[in-house]
């Protein structure tokens, strides 16, 4: 996967310490000790994996990786042979906790297979790594914080608006219980971005009058449909390429650069209209998704911020953000000398994090440290899901060829979710006798 969570996991080294825009800071009285906290680092900290893909095995590595004594007790996916990859690739790294005992403790049944093996999983957790394709995210997060368990969960968090609505009455409940919640927008867990968005935030830049944001790159993966596979199970295999999985790739890999742009504007837009289709991967493997979209976000102040991402191989790629003030601009925040400059060409400020840690890291590292001291550090998971709807707003916009505005989107009635649950039910998106799956024709297509 080009620019995946994976591949940056891997290769992205820039984090600090800090504590992310717009975390709370609460620590519990002492000698209390609520469901999931620790108080001493010789304590276990219980892990269930519910998603067993390159992305949940990469943090689950990274839970594994932080100082606190932590051991993945239980695995769920709905495929068997996922799980066994999992399995395999994290015991064979062979950690092993100061006791001498390994990090990576699940017997067979701790092993959850099907739709519903997460709750099962989550059962016998403190903590919980939600890495499963987005869609599942809402009915997931709800079940961990019905268990009051902690929660890291990657980006995004629905794909479409009642999935929003339930993760933001989720998000509430996890406060009211005061449940830590991480999410894999690893850009507010990165040093750079920490140190010049506060800045830009306190006037370095002036106003920010307008801005860009990308994820142009050369696509990801695909998987052919196999012989006697049923339709459920396509899907499933191939989840990047239907909504009610993915929510299209402005929302499963460009709500990174969206949601930087909420986090300098400090509030979300207002409005957006856009452009998008299919005009290169336009195949039946590829599913129903666009191959571009090109969206113009309004923010209350009037400030549009444009928002470009597409799948073209062989071109251009450019995953970042500009943005531009009343004093000076910024783009390259994630660079390792990044600078905000001013007008005459001179550095404001520059940001040197050449020293600083990997920010897929560090967002592991904040939250099992705030477990094990009983602090209440992180709630994630709001802000997240407004991001996260931005990005569907967007995608609204470019199916429908219509202006979306905030609320509309937000109360949008249209469910993506299949009605039931197995592998012979059909999701609702079905291909017609050629294989080809319906496309959003803008100007037709009702998409709010």
């Amino acid at each position: 996967m080009a620019h995946d969570s994976n591949q940056e996991r891997r290769e992205f080294l820039k984090a600090s310490g800090l504590l992310a825009g717009g975390a709370i800071l609460s620590t519990l009285p002492f000698g209390t000790k609520a469901a999931g906290y620790h108080f001493s680092a010789n304590d276990t900290i219980k892990v269930a994996l519910i998603g067993c893909g390159g992305r949940g095995t990469g943090a689950a590595q990274q839970a594994l990786s932080t100082k606190q004594n932590v051991k993945i007790v239980a695995m769920a996916d709905a495929f068997r042979d996922r799980l066994d990859n999992a399995y395999k690739a994290l015991t064979e790294r062979g950690a092993k906790a100061a006791d001498g005992t390994p990090k990576v403790m699940v017997p067979e049944d701790h092993k959850f297979v099907g739709f519903d093996a997460y709750k099962q999983a989550m059962a016998l957790a403190d903590v919980v790594i939600l890495a499963t394709p987005p869609g599942f995210r809402p009915s997931h997060f709800e079940e961990a914080v019905r268990q009051s368990k902690h929660v890291f969960m990657e980006k995004p968090v629905a794909t479409d608006a009642p999935g929003i609505r339930r993760v933001l009455a989720a998000a509430e409940e996890a406060k009211k219980k005061k449940l830590n919640v991480v999410t894999g927008l690893q850009r507010r867990y990165q040093s750079s971005y920490r140190d010049m968005i506060k800045r830009i935030q306190d006037g370095a830049l002036g106003d920010i009058v307008g801005g860009q944001v990308y994820w142009i790159s050369g696509g990801v993966w695909q998987k052919p449909r196999q012989p006697n596979q049923t339709e459920m199970d396509y899907q499933m295999r191939n989840w990047y390429y239907f909504n009610w999985l993915c929510g299209d790739h402005i929302n499963e890999q460009h709500v990174h650069n969206i949601d930087v742009a909420n986090w300098v504007k400090n509030g979300y837009p207002v409005s957006c209209q856009g452009t998008g289709g299919r005009q290169v991967r336009t195949g039946k493997d590829y599913g129903e998704i666009f191959d571009h979209h090109i969206v113009d976000y309004v923010y209350e102040d009037g400030t549009t911020i444009n928002s470009q991402c597409r799948h073209y191989e062989g071109t251009y790629s450019r995953v970042d953000e500009m943005f531009l003030g009343t004093k000076g601009k910024v783009e390259g925040i994630e660079k390792k000398s990044s600078a905000l400059m001013g007008y005459n060409g001179q550095p404001i400020y520059t940001h040197d994090a050449k020293k600083d840690g990997n920010p897929y890291q560090i967002e592991h590292d904040e939250l099992f440290e705030a477990i094990a001291k009983g602090e209440y550090k992180f709630a994630d998971a709001e802000r997240t899901a407004k991001s996260t709807l931005t990005a569907l707003m967007g995608r609204m916009a470019t199916y429908s060829g219509k202006q979306v505005k905030w609320e509309e989107a937000l109360n949008s009635q249209i469910d993506l979710f299949p009605t039931t649950l197995a592998w012979d039910a059909l999701p609702k998106s079905l291909p017609d006798k050629d294989g080809f799956y319906p496309i959003a024709v803008p100007g037709k297509t009702v998409a709010v």
